[in-house]
């Protein structure tokens, strides 16, 4: 499919055990647009199998710092407990729309809004949840990951995220992976309509 003219930044969040980064994962092979995934800078060493440019852009806390400083992010932020920082790059954005990409950021509620604050990039805005508390309470324990201490925690932080649910254009209930992806594919598509030479 040809990529002319501007891309468009979609931000895609929802609270964890919604079904994230399956949808996206899917959407990038599936959409016939020209989707790509922005990947995220951090100061976390690269776990066994991650490279560099692929994954995440692996750098130091001292470089980090000093693109932080020059307001070269356009949204970051330190995870806590780990002490590693994790950010997106304007110039990674800016580069892959430039080149006619639809670029997709995977990033949190709190990234969203600061995205959205700056008001440089008129994004799609895509919240995607598994319809209600219950369903997410249910979705976390049967991954049988973690501890009752760590499931209450997520649930909380789900808790306060559905309280921007009204901040994003569109809301998509993940009961099926495959009728979200279709569901986020049109969504897409009928932007494309709307905006045919989309300028950001």
């Amino acid at each position: 499919m040809g990529s002319s003219g501007q891309g468009r930044l979609i931000i895609i969040s929802g609270p964890s055990g919604a079904g994230k980064s399956t949808v996206v994962r899917r959407l990038l092979r599936e959409c016939e647009l020209p989707l790509t995934l922005s990947i995220s800078a951090t100061t976390r060493p690269p776990r066994e199998g991650e490279l560099h440019g692929v994954h995440y852009l692996f750098m130091d806390q001292d470089e980090f710092d000093r693109l932080r400083d020059a307001g070269e992010f356009l949204e970051c932020k330190e995870v806590f407990g780990l002490g590693y920082w994790y950010g997106t790059l304007r110039q990674q954005v800016a580069s892959g729309l430039s080149q006619g990409r639809w670029v997709i950021l995977e990033i949190d509620v709190q990234g969203a809004l600061a995205v959205l604050d700056q008001q440089e990039f008129d994004p799609i805005t895509v919240f995607i949840h598994p319809g209600g508390m219950e369903e997410l309470e249910h979705r976390l324990r049967n991954r049988e990951t973690e501890s009752e201490e760590a499931i209450c925690a997520r649930l909380e932080t789900a808790l306060a995220e559905m309280r921007y649910l009204h901040r994003y254009q569109y809301e998509i209930i993940n009961d099926s992976v495959d009728v979200a992806v279709a569901e986020i594919c049109q969504l897409l598509k009928d932007q494309k309509e709307k905006h045919p030479c989309s300028k950001s």
